[in-house]
């Protein structure tokens, strides 16, 4: 029995000098292949031209709204605009902030809010169910789905980018200038 905790006490020191690049790399690695399409899909859905908010922008940022005007984009004002505009923008920008590794733990945050403020308007703007935690069920499209997100951006916002980052280029590249 000792034998095996001694082997178990070897790997888990092992794990632990791996994580500090192997974490934040995977976790870019699976923003990649499940997050940033997503993000980038629904941004394109929201814009006409670079600065054109489309009538779909406005139903999913804006439902109740945007329902209440008639689904008429022209009784908006310049904050619906803005913010449809800007959120467009941040489901492009934030992503690619990340898949690059550069100014990870800040996209990580951006990210985080993004979907903070993506599923309460999903919840109180749409009506979509939360679904609930230790139900055996790993399908709740808030409370589950959202939960694994936000884990996998505060790992990037904890951890940044990992190795393979202009980041870390960017830290040696400071290391080196002349204080």
């Amino acid at each position: 029995m000792t034998q095996i905790l001694a082997l178990y006490d070897r790997a888990a020191r092992l794990a632990d000098r791996q994580s500090d690049w192997l974490l934040p790399s995977l976790a870019r690695l699976v923003f990649a292949g499940v997050l940033a399409g997503y993000f980038w899909a629904s941004a394109a859905t929201k814009l006409d031209g670079p600065f054109s908010p489309t009538a779909g922008a406005h139903a999913q940022i804006f439902p109740r709204v945007f329902e209440a005007v008639g689904y008429d984009q022209s009784q908006l004002g310049l904050f619906h605009w803005l913010v449809a505009v800007a959120g467009a923008w941040a489901e492009i920008a934030l992503p690619l902030l990340i898949l690059l590794g550069l100014l990870t733990r800040f996209a990580a945050l951006g990210m985080a809010g993004f979907v903070l403020v993506q599923s309460l308007t999903d919840i109180f703007g749409h009506g979509v169910e939360t679904g609930a935690w230790f139900d055996r069920a790993s399908d709740a499209l808030i409370l589950d789905q959202r939960a694994l997100w936000m884990l996998l951006l505060v790992v990037l916002a904890l951890k940044g980018a990992g190795p393979l980052s202009v980041d870390r280029l960017l830290a040696k590249a400071t290391v080196r200038l002349p204080a």
